[in-house]
């Protein structure tokens, strides 16, 4: 699936004024991203040593994981059962993982174990588990989307993102909680209640993908695979203190996804992994991506990995307040302190906000447009007669209104793009305050402006834990990239991480 690396060089810009690296940064450590390449050896980044197996091996990640039972350190079955343990510890506390897999998982296991001891592999995540998004379709196995509807949906295929990770090797322990169709911040639904934060279960861990990011913060899971229409993948990420990626729009399949593809604004949902580690993105996004045959909205992006970006040359823009919703001061604090760690080590990094971001409620109009027409028409197909969506019912718009919003959205995107002609990357907030508790503060929807500008946008994301606030809640912050430059923001994320330290364990 991958295709030639290229080297990156941005075009050249005036120099603007720097800022001044902070004494509170603390360089970690590298790591190196394991090749997703099916058959091959795993790889390092300037000879850089494997990745460690985690105490207890439940916390280990993916690529660890994968490296090890290649090399026969530790078996799949052995790694399975530490996971399906580990559900079985937390899962009553988080209300995050439903249709859990253990004989089946195990059985898988077994087969991997012998296939290994036939010199036979299967792939880059061989033996590896997983859990999905409870918005993908599983063959075999209950896909509820969280409406009542499918609550006993049994699919017959698999998402084309699920096919794929299976085909590389990976094994299912489970489906995890998401909203309606997807279509909410706070996760909860009326098929299965509500998902807690395992730093605090009476806050949210966000939404949509908010039962992955719990269940693979807790250590149930070394990673899941999300879908974000909104911040779905990034608010979790931030909520819950992990790694996430919305990809480029047209870069990962959408076919299997209980909100499909089409629409006018097809270009806003986008599928990508929650994990603990950024590298682990970059090694399972390499394997979902691509061409299906199927999703109409996908283009032949070329597909980078992060190792090949010169960091020296990028020149990277921070903002700390969008205009629209001033962020908590501990989040303001770390997303400079992320853009002080990159001093000396990118060409520049100068404070400048897009100007169009101040935009971004105005045109969330983009999601209500039809009256809730969309909403409707999903819940007809899956036979649900009481939807909890209210919020998507608006008065539909007539055609002059459409047509203004459609090219004001358009300009908005262009100028955009304006704003990046001097930039590689923007690091700004994922919210304006850390993962507050379940109830009104998660209506507040001006606060997920941050993550909505990039689905406006299409652009690559990535979110990655750089800060904690007063009350033990994990802070992250969103490096923006320009589109099908994941690898971008995937190298000056794992800078980041390893400046300041990452994904840290819950002590649920």
């Amino acid at each position: 699936m991958s295709t030639p690396a290229e080297t990156f060089r941005p075009t050249p810009a005036p120099a603007p004024s720097a800022i001044s690296r902070r004494d509170l940064v603390t360089a970690l450590g590298a790591g190196a991203v394991l090749s997703a390449m099916h058959g091959c050896a795993p790889s390092s980044s300037g000879g850089a040593p494997r990745t460690p197996l985690a105490d207890p091996l439940h916390y280990s990640t993916a690529r660890a994981l994968a490296e090890a039972i290649r090399a026969g350190e530790v078996s799949s079955t052995e790694v399975v059962e530490a996971c399906l343990v580990r559900i079985g510890e937390v899962n009553g506390q988080l209300n995050a993982v439903f249709q859990i897999q253990s004989d089946a998982a195990m059985a898988r296991a077994a087969e991997a174990d012998q296939a290994l001891a036939r010199g036979e592999l299967w792939g880059p995540l061989h033996g590896v588990p997983m859990t999905i998004k409870d918005s993908l379709d599983t063959a075999g196995v209950i896909t509820t989307g969280g409406t009542q509807g499918r609550a006993s949906f049994v699919p017959e295929r698999d998402a084309t993102v699920v096919a794929r990770l299976k085909g590389a090797g990976a094994i299912l322990l489970g489906k995890t909680n998401t909203p309606e169709f997807t279509l909410n911040f706070e996760t909860d639904n009326l098929v299965y209640g509500m998902t807690h934060n395992p730093y605090n279960v009476a806050h949210s861990p966000g939404g949509s993908s908010g039962g992955a990011a719990a269940i693979v913060a807790a250590g149930g899971a070394p990673f899941d695979i999300g879908s974000d229409y909104g911040g779905s993948i990034r608010l979790p990420s931030h909520f819950c203190g992990l790694a996430g990626i919305k990809p480029s729009a047209g870069r990962v399949p959408r076919t299997g996804h209980i909100y499909p593809f089409g629409g006018l604004q097809d270009s806003f949902q986008q599928i990508g992994p929650l994990a603990r580690s950024v590298d682990d993105l970059a090694m399972i996004l390499d394997i979902i991506h691509g061409l299906d045959g199927i999703d109409p909205g996908l283009m032949p992006l070329i597909w980078n990995g992060p190792d090949d970006v010169d960091l020296s040359a990028l020149r990277v823009s921070f903002h700390t307040d969008n205009g629209l919703a001033t962020p908590t001061p501990e989040t303001q604090a770390t997303v400079r302190a992320a853009a002080a760690s990159l001093d000396g080590v990118v060409r520049n990094v100068v404070e400048a906000r897009p100007g169009p971001v101040d935009q971004t409620m105005d045109l969330t109009a983009m999601y209500r447009w039809d009256g809730g027409a969309a909403v409707q028409r999903l819940a007809d197909a899956a036979g649900t007669t009481e939807v909890s969506l209210a919020e998507f019912a608006a008065s539909t718009s007539s055609a002059a209104e459409l047509d203004a919003l459609v090219n004001r959205w358009y300009t908005f995107r262009s100028e955009m793009h304006g704003f990046m002609a001097d930039y590689d990357a923007i690091i700004c907030p994922v919210n304006a305050r850390p993962a507050p508790p379940h109830g009104p503060d998660m209506d507040e929807m001006i606060r997920f402006s941050y993550t909505i500008t990039y689905n406006l946008t299409g652009w690559p994301a990535v979110v990655v834990r750089a800060g904690t606030s007063p009350d033990g809640m994990p802070i992250g912050v969103q490096i923006v990239a320009r589109p099908g430059r994941e690898d971008v923001a995937l190298r000056l994320a794992r800078h980041v991480e390893q400046e300041l330290g990452g994904f840290q364990r819950p002590a649920l």
